[in-house]
């Protein structure tokens, strides 16, 4: 394939250390029965061995320059789709399930620094589409998003994710392997769909409003953060569904599992159901 240079714009590293490529494939474990998706395959050092799986391949790339070079890579090929789309605007939903045939994707992605925590939650609007998806990220992201309650890298993404998602981090891949070169490491996770949410977390929208409220001031309370972002209406149904949880409002956001959380949403739904 022709060379095309790396846009900093795009957030674009193009990665170039084979046996990196190789372990990524042996994570995604390609069949010809699959159907593939891979968000931003840049130059398409990945893409080619994908491809070569015989599953069905579908990119969706941003960059304009590189859309006629894939093109031009994969003519012939019937297995092989390549569109123009930036992934946080395009229906997701709507275009894996046109061209899925019923069946779930697994997805594979280098994805830009600077859009990797939004791209990450439109994946979890339609997790249920998914049977996997091997994702390389910053490393500092990737350690936010394995991280344990009561730390600093715990945050809102982690919580999320881990409702709808086993996270595991496979392996971490040096600035070398790429070019231009980074100046941080990266993290390839893998991520595999629940079969249903790891907890009971009622009104999922109403849950998400309440841990992205706990991180928000992390320096602050838990009982004050979440007064901050509009959870108390001064009638004390703040203070009452924390002691109905079993909560200390003194405590962090970052010091609540998952399931409590997940309770402490619950309860804070049904006070706001009966006011």
């Amino acid at each position: 394939m022709e060379k095309v240079r790396a846009k900093k714009a795009l957030g674009q590293n193009f990665l170039v250390d084979d046996n990196v490529l190789s372990r990524i494939v042996s994570c995604v474990a390609p069949t010809p029965g699959d159907c593939i998706l891979e968000v931003g395959p840049g130059r398409g050092a990945l893409s080619r061995l994908l491809v070569a799986s015989g599953a069905r391949y579908l990119a969706v790339e941003w960059d304009r320059d590189l859309i006629p070079l894939l093109h031009a890579e994969f003519a012939g090929l019937e297995n092989v789709e390549v569109g123009h789309g930036d992934i946080l605007r395009v229906d997701l939903e709507q275009l894996l399930t046109s061209r899925g045939g019923g069946k779930k994707w697994k997805v594979a992605a280098n994805l830009p620094y600077n859009i990797s925590s939004q791209v990450l939650f439109r994946f979890l609007e339609c997790s249920s589409l998914f049977e996997r998806l091997v994702l390389m990220l910053q490393k500092e992201v990737g350690d936010r998003l394995t991280a344990p309650p009561n730390c600093k890298d715990y945050g809102a993404l982690t919580v999320l994710l881990r409702l709808h998602f086993d996270i595991r981090r496979e392996f971490i891949v040096k600035p070398g392997a790429f070019r231009p070169i980074p100046k941080v490491d990266s993290a390839v996770l893998s991520f595999i769909p629940l079969g249903k949410p790891r907890a009971e977390v009622g009104d999922e929208e109403f849950f998400r409003r309440v841990v992205k409220g706990a991180f928000n001031q992390r320096r602050k309370t838990l009982l004050n953060t979440l007064r901050s972002a509009g959870f108390d209406d001064g009638d004390g149904s703040l203070c009452a569904a924390l002691a109905r949880s079993g909560i200390d409002g003194g405590r962090r956001g970052e010091t609540l599992s998952l399931e409590e959380f997940a309770k402490l949403s619950r309860e804070l739904s049904a006070g706001k159901t009966l006011a």
